[in-house]
């Protein structure tokens, strides 16, 4: 089975192409925050009328354009407050209820040992699908023990991700399983489904150190972030504020271990692995949900 095919069989969105037109309107809004588009000029540039651009940004995001752009600009993440101000701190500015309850993603985790990170993957069997998500293709990799991988890419970049995912345990033996990974894609990106008698299972493999930051960001909160000296301080190590961007990089389990919530100095948003675009993308999304 081709990755194409995969891809086609498991559409966990509700539209296939939302995420392109919401990513390039995203992209406007991250390039021109200072400007403050409009309605009008976001729909343009994305080819689109101004009510078809309100209604399908705010049935994907939860949020409406003008919404997101208050929520998670620049501006806005570099205000965030080492103790985790809340992304929608100014949510009642741009007229909305105010965040909502919601249980974020219950994860149950454990870490393989060194020795088996060590053999980088050797005698591992690892399954593999690639799933249509709210923020593009997702390569989701899951083992006997839980999910172990999930990586974003665009259309026509399923090879490269595979490559980069694969490559960090290049011993393993990968098999293409939609059977196995539907299951987790439709866990994952199902807020409904986010609860604490139903956890999702997580396998961490990594050093000693990067599962100590990855499970730091476990802890933080939906809508909330953390940036890498606060994480450093809180495994001990309050001078590995350099390491601690490096094993958040390094993150195989993205969006479900929250390294989008995870900020530079001064609360800046910095790279992400998978794209900045992305990143904003699955901030928005949450700010979103938290909303509803």
């Amino acid at each position: 089975m081709n990755a194409q095919t995969a891809i086609l069989q498991r559409d966990v969105t509700p539209v296939g192409n939302d995420y392109e037109v919401v990513r390039r309107a995203i992209e406007k809004i991250s390039l021109d925050y200072r400007d403050q588009p409009s309605l009008e000029e976001l729909a343009a540039d994305v080819g689109d009328t101004p009510t078809g651009l309100q209604k399908l940004f705010t049935r994907w995001a939860g949020l409406s354009p003008k919404g997101f752009l208050q929520a998670v600009t620049l501006d806005h993440a570099r205000r965030l407050l080492d103790q985790g101000m809340p992304l929608l701190d100014t949510a009642f500015e741009v007229g909305m209820s105010g965040p909502g309850r919601l249980h974020d993603l219950f994860v149950t985790h454990e870490a393989m040992s060194p020795g088996d990170y060590k053999s980088r993957g050797k005698g591992l069997i690892i399954r593999y699908g690639y799933h249509l998500s709210p923020f593009g293709i997702a390569l989701v990799m899951v083992t006997d023990r839980g999910l172990a991988g999930l990586a974003f890419c665009d259309h026509g970049g399923e090879r490269a991700a595979f490559e980069d995912m694969s490559g960090r345990w290049p011993n393993a033996t990968y098999v293409e399983d939609l059977s196995a990974t539907t299951p987790y894609a439709g866990r994952v990106f199902e807020p409904s489904r986010w609860r604490a008698d139903e956890p999702l299972r997580v396998v961490l493999i990594g050093t000693d150190f990067q599962v100590r930051v990855w499970e730091a960001l476990l802890k933080i909160p939906m809508n909330r972030a953390r940036t890498y000296s606060s994480i450093a301080a809180e495994i001990g190590n309050p001078t590995a504020s350099r390491a601690v961007g490096a094993a958040v990089g390094a993150n195989p389990v993205s969006f479900v271990v929250p390294c989008h919530r995870a900020l530079g100095k001064s609360g800046a948003l910095t790279g992400y692995h998978w794209g900045l675009t992305r990143k904003r993308a699955i901030l928005g999304w949450e700010a979103g949900q938290v909303a509803s």
